[in-house]
């Protein structure tokens, strides 16, 4: 039964080294690695190739659940579509399988406390974010243009589209700095 690897980490300060090393020693033959957020499985092409080449038999293997999915939803279309090719899915922290029922079983109750986890996650970030701006600390992301750029721009005739796509932002952006020269 050949063992395909995944893993995944969410952002480029995250290492995929341990998660390889697992996967390794697991006796994957070949490991994907992608760094991508877990939170749908949009834009993660790794995990397509991996699910587009898994044949009757084959084994994807992962680290940990929320390595392959923090959406309940995902993780379980991707097992649906494991059991529909006749592939397996195993999870080595905890070791679980979908080779069985009560595999299937812990798989679902794994996912949706992964989905509750990035719930919580989303939660405390937002609480955070509220608490820094009632002190006053949080300002938001800073800017990537200055504003009297986009206003000299605007002076000399060039339409607000193009200042957008010139200076490679948002068209509000371009509106919100106007509106703030009129003030």
């Amino acid at each position: 039964m050949p063992k395909i690897g995944y893993a995944r980490v969410s952002s480029s300060s995250q290492d995929l080294d341990i998660q390889k090393a697992k996967l390794k020693a697991a006796g994957c033959e070949v490991i994907r690695s992608e760094t991508v957020s877990g939170a749908s499985r949009d834009d993660r092409s790794e995990l397509a190739t991996v699910m587009e080449f898994l044949r009757e038999g084959d084994e994807l293997v992962v680290h940990r659940l929320d390595r392959l999915g923090r959406s309940t939803r995902d993780v379980l279309n991707l097992v649906h579509e494991l059991d529909a090719k006749g592939a397996s899915l195993r999870v080595l922290e905890p070791e679980v399988t979908t080779a069985g029922d009560m595999g299937r079983m812990v798989i679902t109750v794994l996912g949706m406390v992964a989905d509750m986890e990035l719930k919580f996650i989303r939660d405390r970030q937002r609480a955070g974010i509220e608490a820094a701006k009632d002190k006053g600390v949080y300002k938001g992301r800073p800017k990537s243009v200055d504003d009297e750029e986009i206003r000299r721009l605007a002076r000399v005739g060039t339409p607000k589209a193009q200042i957008a796509r010139d200076l490679g932002v948002s068209r509000m952006t371009v509106y919100r700095a106007l509106a703030d020269a009129e003030i």
